[in-house]
C-alpha cells in the first residue's frame, strides 16, 4: 500500500526540484545578460535556451528556441557544440563573420553539468587585437614610404645649408620655406595615418549617436570659407530640411571636409561647389558636386585606395597625402553607409555619401 502522504511527498518534492531548475535557468540567463561577451545556452538537443543582448545584435536575430546551426551557420562551431554533447569538456575554434564588416571572434563552447546538462558558447571578440597588429605593420610599411621623400629633400637642404649656401642668405631664406613645407607634409602625412588606423580600430562599433548631415554641410562650408575665397570658389547649399542619421558628428564632418576639400583643390576651375541632400527612404543622402575637369573612368574604382593618386606630383603639390578618400570610406563603413562616385571629363564630378538615416519615431 502506498499512503497517500507518500504521494504527496513525492509531489512536492517534484515540484521542488522543478522550482528550483528553474530558478537557476533563471539565474543564468541573468547572469549572461550581464557579461560584455555575446553568449548562448543551448539544451542537450542544441536548441537555444537563452542568448543575451550582445549575441541577439551579433547575429542580428533573436535565436531562443531555434536550434544553434540557424543561429550561426559556422562548421566549427556546430562540430565543437556535437563534440561537447558526445563527449563532454570544452572546445575553441575560430569564427569569422564576413557581413556587414568583417569581424573575428574565438568560441568557447564548454558543458555545463548543473542545473542541467547545457551548453555554453562564449564568443570573444578578437577584431581589435587583430586590426591593431594589422595596421601597426601597415603604418610601419606605408610611413616608411612616404615620408621617404620628404625626408630625403629635407636632408638635401641641411647639407647644403651646411655647406655651399651656408653664407648665401636669399638661398638660405628659399631653403627654409622648401623646408617648412616638407615638413608640413610630413604632419599631414601623419595625422591621415593616426587618423585612418583610429578609424579602422573602432570599424566594427557602430556610432549610436545623431546628427544632422545638413547642419554639417553648413559647419564645413564656413570652416572652409577662406580658403574657398583664395580658389575663387563658391560653396552653394540648396538643402534646407534635416537629414537626421545615426552617426559620430566629428567623423561626419571629416567625410563632407575631405569631399569639399578635394572639390575646391582639384576642380577650382569649375568656380562652384553645389551641395545638396534628400532623404530617400531609410537612408539619407548628401551629394558634394564640383564642375572642374572631372575624373576619367578607369581612375574611379581605386579612388578610395590608400596613397592612390590620379596625378602624384599634382597631389603633393597641393598637399595631398593620398589618404583623404581612404578615410571617408572607412568612416563611412563605421557608419554603415556607401559613398557613390560619378565623373564625365570636362563636366566635373559628384560624390554622394549615403547613410542610415534616424527614424521619425527614434528623433
Amino acid at each position: 500500500m502506498i499512503w497517500p502522504w507518500k504521494k504527496n511527498n513525492g509531489a512536492a518534492a517534484a515540484a521542488l526540484d522543478l522550482r528550483e531548475r528553474t530558478s537557476s535557468r533563471d539565474a543564468l540567463t541573468s547572469l549572461i545578460g550581464a557579461l560584455p561577451d555575446p553568449i548562448m545556452l543551448l539544451d542537450a538537443h542544441g536548441l537555444v535556451h537563452s542568448a543575451n543582448g550582445k549575441a541577439r545584435d551579433l547575429l542580428t536575430m533573436d535565436p531562443e528556441g531555434q536550434h544553434i546551426s540557424s543561429a550561426i551557420r559556422a562548421p566549427a562551431i556546430l562540430e565543437a557544440v556535437q563534440a561537447v554533447l558526445e563527449h563532454g569538456g570544452t572546445r575553441r575554434v575560430d569564427y569569422e563573420q564576413h557581413v556587414p564588416l568583417q569581424r573575428h571572434f574565438e568560441a568557447y563552447v564548454a558543458e555545463m553539468a548543473e542545473p542541467e546538462q547545457m551548453i555554453l558558447i562564449v564568443l570573444r571578440d578578437l577584431t581589435r587585437e587583430q586590426q591593431t597588429e594589422r595596421m601597426r605593420a601597415d603604418f610601419v610599411a606605408h610611413a616608411s614610404h612616404e615620408l621617404r621623400t620628404p625626408l630625403a629633400s629635407l636632408l638635401g637642404f641641411i647639407e647644403t645649408l651646411q655647406g655651399a649656401a651656408k653664407k648665401d642668405e636669399v638661398s638660405r631664406e628659399r631653403f627654409l620655406a622648401l623646408m617648412q613645407t616638407q615638413a608640413e607634409r610630413m604632419k599631414r602625412l601623419i595625422d591621415d595615418l593616426l587618423s585612418l588606423s583610429r578609424i579602422e580600430m573602432n570599424a566594427h562599433q557602430r556610432p549610436t549617436g545623431t546628427t544632422d548631415l545638413k547642419q554639417i554641410a553648413f559647419h564645413v562650408r564656413d570652416t572652409l570659407s577662406g580658403l574657398a575665397k583664395d580658389a575663387g570658389v563658391e560653396i552653394k547649399i540648396d538643402n534646407k530640411e534635416p537629414l537626421v542619421v545615426q552617426g559620430d558628428w566629428d567623423e561626419l564632418v571629416q567625410v563632407v571636409q575631405n569631399l569639399i576639400e578635394n572639390a575646391i583643390k582639384y576642380a577650382a576651375g569649375g568656380k562652384a561647389i553645389e551641395i545638396s541632400g534628400r532623404r530617400l527612404g531609410e537612408d539619407c543622402e548628401l551629394t558634394v558636386r564640383d564642375f572642374g575637369p572631372g575624373i576619367a573612368e578607369e581612375h574611379l574604382p581605386r579612388l578610395t585606395e590608400r596613397f592612390y593618386r590620379i596625378n602624384v606630383q599634382e597631389s603633393r603639390q597641393r598637399g595631398g597625402t593620398g589618404l583623404g578618400l581612404a578615410i571617408v570610406k572607412h568612416i563611412l563603413n563605421r557608419h554603415r553607409g556607401k559613398m557613390r562616385i560619378q565623373s564625365e571629363l570636362g563636366a566635373g564630378s559628384s560624390f554622394t555619401v549615403r547613410i542610415p538615416a534616424v527614424s521619425h519615431e527614434a528623433k
